[in-house]
């Protein structure tokens, strides 16, 4: 078996983990947000739950399909036309993920620090410092 033979396999492999952390995701999601229905008697937590959990399960299946794609591109002699196919569809996942990730999270990237317990202790240390402070 040659490298690019090994790569070419790899690659498959990634994108079987992939799907198989999509398909996962999804049964996973429906479970635990069906459980929360039943607990919370509210389709409300059950939503959320159902939304976190499978956005998070489409989250890592991205990342997974980005390294498929880029092993797939390592395993071939890339000509121009694949490089700029790999980077299209690399620049669209990586679209795809941080959106699925501000979504998620409520919050852009550069902006989560302040909505932490870290960053709200710091804002409310300099609050009561600026506070305690004699004008």
């Amino acid at each position: 078996m040659t490298l690019v033979e090994l790569l070419e396999h790899t690659a498959v492999v990634f994108e079987v983990l992939g799907a198989a952390a999509l398909a996962v995701g999804i049964v996973l999601a429906l479970a635990l947000a069906a459980w929360v229905l039943v607990r919370s008697r509210s389709g409300r937590p059950a939503f959320t739950t159902l939304r976190e959990t499978f956005g998070g399960a489409l989250l890592l299946s991205v990342e997974i399909l980005v390294a498929a794609d880029l092993l797939r591109s390592v395993a071939v002699a890339p000509s121009l036309t694949d490089v700029a196919v790999l980077g299209l569809i690399v620049l669209i996942r990586t679209f795809l993920s941080f959106s699925l990730e501000v979504e998620l999270e409520g919050v852009a990237p550069w902006r989560r620090a302040t909505v932490t317990g870290a960053g709200r202790l710091t804002a409310a240390t300099a609050h009561a410092t600026a506070r305690a402070t004699p004008p």
